[in-house]
């Protein structure tokens, strides 16, 4: 399968996943033309919807650097900071299989689907998808990290906690590095101020960066999931 093709198979089952049908048929106009239908906005359930997604996931300042901090911010058809494509998508048991997920988190999900989700500025990849500097825990900010390399970049699309109600076509996300299974490591977004401006501490060592996407203990059964901690996708 050529590159382009995975990724628009990623796109694909992120898109099916959320109910939006196959990738290409909703048109948000969130991403800059020269990324085009590669692109995956990936949007919180808290603050828009697939016809108005509002804020999505957008790397901090546009720089493709590990440990970058990946943030919400309001759509952009110029700013290619929000160009974000699929790297791989697959079940999560083939992800075991390849090495990157503990058997344990195989034996909770592995029937489910997972991702990795790359930043691509332009249509041009990186190398750097979406994740996490350490093993998940509580309030861990997301940061570019390198793609395919562990489970801190693998985020499990957990149908089995999504609400069967009003929000139906959200889902949780779920890190795969998590090791909580009753209350897993989820992508949580409750900031409700996202553009007020990041700032660096000292030494140039990044402060809390304001807007940034980070995980927490998934709450709730399914019908009770927080707004919060519910993502879906348009392009």
């Amino acid at each position: 399968m050529s590159v382009r093709s995975k990724l628009l198979a990623t796109a694909a089952v992120l898109t099916a996943v959320a109910g939006l049908g196959t990738a290409g048929t909703v048109a948000a106009d969130a991403a800059t033309a020269q990324c085009g239908d590669r692109c995956i906005q990936i949007y919180s359930a808290k603050f828009g919807t697939a016809a108005h997604p509002r804020l999505v996931e957008t790397v901090h300042r546009g720089l493709a650097e590990v440990g970058r901090p990946t943030v919400m911010r309001p759509v952009s058809t110029t700013d290619p900071a929000g160009d974000i494509v699929g790297h791989r998508a697959g079940l999560v048991s083939d992800f075991h299989q390849d090495g990157l997920l503990s058997a344990e988190v195989n034996r909770h999900y592995g029937t489910l689907r997972a991702v990795e989700v790359e930043y691509a500025p332009y249509g041009e990849r990186t190398g750097l998808c979406a994740g996490l500097a350490t093993t998940a825990h509580q309030n861990e900010g997301l940061t570019l990290q390198k793609c395919g390399v562990s489970a801190r970049t693998v985020w499990i699309i957990d149908t089995a906690d999504s609400p069967t109600t009003a929000a139906q076509g959200h889902f949780p996300l779920v890190n795969g590095s998590t090791t909580d299974f009753a209350h897993p490591y989820a992508m949580t977004f409750t900031h409700d101020s996202p553009d007020r401006r990041s700032h660096l501490g000292d030494r140039g060592h990044r402060a809390s960066v304001p807007g940034q996407i980070r995980v927490a203990r998934l709450m709730g059964n399914p019908d009770h999931v927080p707004a919060g901690q519910l993502w879906g996708t348009t392009k």
